[in-house]
């Protein structure tokens, strides 16, 4: 069975480098802002790139706010990808007073380290908890661009993280629900193989 993966367009994100991941996997995937088409896919993905503020504006005036908390909450499997992890959560740093679509309880929070920020490249993950994307992640290097990072009020959710100066969470998941603050179109073989992971997965 060749699930419909639908990739969320809100005008913001790496739409077609994810798109052109999943097809090298063999995915049945599309890109759409589609509410309609957004609620009859069998599996969703959240990407973004930008400012969490904008992304959230984005999300709104395209009416996809309730379609995207729906494919939440649907028991179906869903995917955030950099932004679109920290969109999951209630708000951010980075935008005072702009809610978030608050499924995970939580705070965006700017990295505080000493190294260089934005926190641009290579990273290695060290996992935390069991996720269905990960299974062949542990240790493995991929790529990171983000200067925020998500701070969930239950810690337990956190499936990977990272050390920059300081840990970093770099994946959270419950349930149907995962989502990784890196790159996994952008993160070479180990990327393809999360990507895989999703593809084939069955809450």
């Amino acid at each position: 069975m060749n699930e419909k993966i639908v990739i969320v367009d809100y005008g913001m994100g790496n739409l077609h480098s994810v798109n052109k991941a999943l097809v090298k996997v063999g995915g049945n995937v599309s890109i759409s802002s589609d509410p309609s088409v957004i609620d009859a896919a069998d599996k969703v993905i959240l990407p973004g790139v930008g400012a969490f503020g904008d992304c959230m504006s984005n999300i709104n005036s395209y009416g996809l706010t309730q379609v995207l908390l729906n494919a939440l909450n649907s028991g179906k499997p869903f995917l955030g990808i950099c932004l679109g992890e920290q969109l999951l959560f209630e708000g951010s740093e980075e935008a005072p007073g702009v809610k978030g679509l608050g499924f995970f309880q939580g705070q965006v929070e700017k990295i505080r380290t000493d190294f260089k920020i934005p926190h641009m490249g290579w990273n290695k993950l060290e996992l935390k908890s069991s996720s269905p994307l990960l299974c062949n992640a542990a240790n493995e290097f991929v790529y990171f661009v983000h200067s925020y990072h998500a701070v969930p009020k239950d810690k337990s959710i956190i499936t990977s993280v990272c050390d920059y100066g300081t840990q970093i969470t770099a994946s959270v998941g419950r349930g149907s629900v995962q989502a990784v603050q890196f790159h996994p179109e952008k993160s070479s073989s180990v990327g393809i193989k999360i990507l895989q992971a999703f593809k084939e997965w069955q809450p």
